[in-house]
């Protein structure tokens, strides 16, 4: 593997927080740079085929140009039709024993040596089953890659985070960083957003880097979007 490569692992305090907006906008930056990205999304649930509209990276493939046209599932390793855990999905076709993580591993280890960097988004949380014997967190662990967490930005995400942070640095994992996503048409209440991310900051001491508001199009989003991203790189 190219030791040079940089990889990060896209997590979630939760299901639907915004991982892969998060990962999408990643790709674009790293392509604004000049970088030849891969993203790799190891474990789909909820998606019969990588072309379908609920293809994680069909949606990315979709939104970058230099994407178009190319084939979606070179970026997924398992596919589940039912939108669950993967454990619980992969249990529901007969295949909750076929996961396997030195052939994730590898997977990702092929890609790093063609790309720089490399661009996971996991499924969920950190603590989320992927097989009898394999969390989220653990193919962290396994792929090097770094953590940057996307949380929601309202009343409940102090806790989240946190805990989040702490089964990372259970593993000694330091995230690069938290981002907020709020998609809502109705922007959360600033004062709330400042209170969370001071809570966050000042007891983990991983920064948040800031806000990812409502996009309206995500083929060309706001400068604002990037901008938060350039507090992590």
């Amino acid at each position: 593997m190219n030791s040079q490569t940089d990889k990060y692992f896209i997590t979630g305090t939760d299901t639907g927080v915004g991982k892969t907006v998060l990962s999408l906008l990643l790709m674009q930056f790293f392509y604004a740079k000049g970088d030849v990205p891969f993203y790799i999304k190891p474990f789909q649930t909820g998606c019969a085929a990588p072309f379908d509209t609920d293809s994680d990276a069909n949606f990315i493939y979709q939104n970058i140009p230099a994407l178009k046209g190319a084939d979606p599932s070179d970026s997924m390793i398992y596919c589940f039709k039912t939108p669950k855990a993967p454990f619980f999905a992969a249990r529901d076709e007969g295949f909750a024993a076929a996961i396997d993580a030195k052939m994730v591993q590898k997977f990702v280890e092929k890609k790093a040596q063609a790309f720089n960097p490399v661009v996971l988004e996991g499924a969920g949380g950190v603590l989320v089953p992927v097989s009898n014997n394999y969390l989220i967190l653990d193919f962290i662990e396994i792929t090097s890659a770094k953590p940057i967490i996307a949380a929601r930005a309202g009343l409940g995400t102090i806790n989240h985070t946190l805990l989040t942070i702490e089964a990372l640095r259970a593993r000694e994992l330091e995230p690069a960083g938290v981002i907020f996503i709020d998609p809502e048409e109705i922007e959360i209440d600033q004062d709330m957003i400042d209170e969370n991310i001071e809570a966050v900051q000042n007891i983990s001491g991983v920064r948040v880097a800031g806000v990812i508001n409502r996009i309206e199009d995500f083929s060309n989003p706001e400068r604002r979007c990037f901008d938060v991203l350039e507090k992590i790189f």
